[in-house]
């Protein structure tokens, strides 16, 4: 014979793990508090749109991937470094991934990137914008 089974009852309160998951994850405060951030500043000089970011400790080659797609640069990197010193060691690591709306008029094919010092530069030609004339619309009537 089986016993009838009561259903499964909440109470008012919540149970202190409910309310543990209710807070912000700390992974979610991460950016915020990590001093390792990597930074992006972009301005325009003349004809060129330049994008300069903050990637110290990564492999060009290996690490950093560059791409464009309809007139949205995207810059992926991979960072990892290790400490060892009188047998402790500290590791950092970590993924970064930046997209970047181009201006109109950049020529996604003369777009030219450098890494230097820990600095990634990226350059982009900008086409003067076609002045777009106006005209006189007639009005019909009767």
């Amino acid at each position: 014979m089986s016993l009838p089974t009561r259903p499964f009852s909440r109470s008012l309160f919540p149970d202190f793990r409910d309310m543990f998951d209710m807070l912000p994850s700390l992974s979610g405060l991460r950016p915020a508090m990590d001093m390792h951030s990597i930074r992006i500043e972009d301005k325009i000089e003349g004809d060129t749109y330049i994008i300069r970011a903050e990637l110290p400790g990564i492999d060009v080659e290996n690490d950093l991937d560059i791409s464009v797609h309809d007139n949205l640069l995207t810059i992926e990197a991979q960072r990892s470094e290790e400490q060892a010193e009188n047998g402790r060691s500290e590791f950092r690591y970590g993924s970064f991934t930046r997209t970047v709306a181009l201006p109109n008029g950049a020529q996604e094919d003369s777009i030219d990137a450098s890494y230097q010092d820990g600095i990634l530069t990226v350059r982009v030609k900008l086409s003067k914008p076609e002045e777009k004339k106006g005209r006189q619309i007639p009005v019909r009537h009767g």
